[in-house]
Parts: C-alpha cells; sequence; structure tokens
C-alpha cells in the first residue's frame, strides 16, 4: 500500500455540526467560542445549533446527513460535536427528554450516508457519562497497546469513525462555568497547534488532561478523555 492510501484524503469540503445545550450549562458559550476558533483554523465549514431537544438532536444530524448527501463536490470529513448533560449513552435535550448515542451515531454510517462513504467521521462528546469522581491514583506503570488493523476487499458498516468522550464510563465531565471545559479547551489548542494525525493528537490531549488538576467541590479530581477508533487510514487535519 502507497503512503498516500495510508492517509485519508482531506482535499475535499471538511463539514462541522456542534449541537450544544446551554441551558443550565454555564460554561457552555466559550466552549461553541473554541470550537468556531478551532474550525476556522482547519476550514471546516461549520453550524452550529443551540439547545434542540432531544428529538432535535437526531432530526439536526438527518437533516446535516440530507445536506451532505445533496452536494456535488466531493466531501473528506465530517466533525460531530454533542454537548450536553447526559449519562453514560445517553443526552438530554433541552426538553429534559432522553436521546440515544447510537441512534445519532447509526445516521452516520458507511451504510446510512453514502456521502461519507470510506470517509472519516469524527463525534466528539462533551457529557457525563455518570456520576463518579476520579481523585486519581499513584503512577506506578504504563502499558502500550497496539492494535492491527487489515483491509478487507468490502469496508465494514461502521468503520472510519472516530468517537472521543470527554471522560470514561460512569464518571463526571468537568466544566468550568467562565472559561468552558477542560475537554473541549484542551482540545481546540490540540488540534490548532498540532501538525500530526488525530490519533496523536487525542493522545497529546489525553496526556494534558491527565496533568491538569480540577478542582470540583472543594477537592482535586483527575479526569482523562475516551476514544474510541475504527479509522483505517492516518487523519491529519492540519
Amino acid at each position: 500500500m502507497s503512503s498516500e492510501e495510508m492517509v485519508y484524503d482531506m482535499s475535499g469540503a471538511r463539514l462541522a455540526l456542534t449541537l450544544c445545550i446551554t441551558k443550565g450549562r454555564e460554561g457552555a458559550e466559550p466552549d461553541i467560542a473554541a470550537l468556531e476558533r478551532m474550525y476556522r483554523a482547519l476550514r471546516f465549514e461549520s453550524t452550529v445549533k443551540r439547545d434542540p431537544p432531544a428529538q432535535g438532536f437526531r432530526d439536526e444530524v438527518v437533516h446535516f446527513r440530507e445536506e451532505m448527501e445533496k452536494r456535488t463536490d466531493p466531501i473528506s470529513c465530517c466533525f460531530v460535536v454533542l454537548m450536553a448533560h447526559g449519562k453514560e449513552g445517553r443526552l438530554l435535550g433541552a426538553d429534559g427528554q432522553v436521546v440515544e448515542l447510537e441512534e445519532l451515531y447509526d445516521v452516520l454510517t458507511n451504510k446510512t450516508c453514502r456521502a461519507l462513504l470510506g470517509k472519516s467521521k469524527v463525534f466528539i462528546l462533551q457529557a457525563c457519562r455518570g456520576d463518579q469522581k476520579d481523585t486519581g491514583e499513584m503512577l506506578r506503570t504504563e502499558q502500550v497497546l497496539t492494535t492491527m488493523f487489515q483491509e478487507l476487499p468490502k469496508i465494514p458498516t461502521f468503520t472510519d469513525t472516530l468517537h472521543v468522550y470527554p471522560t470514561v464510563e460512569g464518571y463526571i465531565a468537568y466544566r468550568n462555568v467562565k472559561k468552558g471545559s477542560c475537554f473541549i479547551q484542551t482540545l481546540v489548542d490540540v488540534f490548532i497547534t498540532g501538525k500530526s494525525n488525530i490519533l496523536d493528537l487525542l493522545t497529546e490531549v489525553t496526556r494534558r488532561m491527565t496533568e491538569a488538576e480540577l478542582v470540583w467541590e472543594g477537592q482535586v479530581r483527575k479526569v482523562n478523555p475516551e476514544i474510541y477508533s475504527t479509522l483505517r487510514k492516518q487523519l491529519y487535519l492540519q
């Protein structure tokens, strides 16, 4: 395989959709502003929707897909950023009702969105995944995991997707009411300045977040993002 075949072609359009609950989520606006700055720096066409109801989350993602399907120019990549209160696998809309994350993910797969067939689809979440709080542990050991990928003549339905969560399952995602969330602010800073592929950039995001000490309810908390990737190639944003 040539080096070109190992990297996603980013010469086409780059599209971004941000769905954000701002009501009862002080600090959401600084996160939106940071994301918009990142989109401009990385040449993404951006759409922002504030305070959608639960059904509105799915409707907006479906509309996002429909607009992509209408385009005649090639699309290289999409970002979908979802910011709301939540529990594991669920988000709360502005109406207090629940939307399942899997319902949103299923709208943009290789099967359901032909415009993004074989193209990179990045989902970024800023929402709690539970109520647990991490106070941290003394560093003892470090493990390095490697994953081998093998291309097939047909690509599976759920490849070329990246899910980035602000915390691990069951834990709180912290947000400063004035400065925004540690996760979004760190991610934007790394994505704007970094030149590596996106998984290396996310490793840097993780490193910075693990070094940060967040004060919550008078106590120091620790937090790290969690990343699920089915990307088949390297994805460079710069």
